[in-house]
């Protein structure tokens, strides 16, 4: 939810352990900082080894998976060629929440999560404190845009496909064919389903050790 005007995709990914550092050092929201450490690319988070670099992958898990999806995913996304692997790594990782979703009633919870004006004014505050030189970080706002891009009701192939496109729209401009990606998010689910847990696995081991660095 940070990636925008003030930080870029890597930027706002790499911001983990300096917001873990403040929290701690000011006893605060400690829950929220762990949170944060085991998600991004600094320390390295689970969006690290799904993104960034898995085991001996030219890149992460999800990217390594997305390469049989490339020519359909510029396809059916009506995306230039050079955008195909990063788009395609996209699918695999609706198709990863595809399987999960099935497990609980996660959506549920994230929205639960959003409507806590409490925490997120809190998160608000913390980030303007950690931040002065920029601009009011607008965390309500931000969550209300992103609340808007993610699945929060019963989760289905077809229902990841709709927020997918809004997201194309909102970020390229650019309009996808919902029949298309559906059936290439039920491809991915199938595609991870016998590797994703041993990921998961190794993924929140490599993160436990990490965190004892900083714990």
């Amino acid at each position: 939810m940070l990636v925008g005007r003030d930080f870029t995709h890597f930027e706002a990914h790499s911001k983990g352990i300096e917001i873990f550092e403040f929290l701690n050092a000011n006893n605060l929201l400690s829950d929220f900082g762990r949170a944060v450490v085991t998600h991004g690319f600094n320390p390295k988070g689970l969006d690290y080894y799904g993104d960034e670099k898995y085991l001996d992958f030219e890149k992460g898990y999800c990217f390594e998976k997305a390469r049989p999806f490339i020519s359909k995913t510029v396809e059916a996304c009506n995306i230039p060629a050079e955008m195909g692997w990063w788009k395609a790594h996209n699918i695999i990782e609706m198709g990863v929440e595809l399987l999960i979703s099935s497990s609980g009633s996660f959506g549920e919870k994230i929205a639960s999560a959003f409507l806590n004006k409490f925490l997120i004014k809190e998160v608000n505050a913390m980030l303007d404190h950690l931040w002065p030189e920029n601009l009011s970080i607008n965390l309500e706002g931000r969550v209300e845009r992103f609340s808007g891009v993610v699945a929060l009701e019963k989760t289905t192939a077809e229902t990841l496909a709709r927020k997918f496109r809004i997201q194309m729209q909102l970020k390229h401009g650019l309009d996808i064919d919902i029949k298309k990606v559906t059936r290439l998010i039920d491809r991915a689910a199938v595609e991870v389903c016998h590797d994703i847990q041993p990921f998961f696995s190794s993924t929140a081991a490599l993160v436990k050790e990490g965190l004892k660095e900083l714990l």
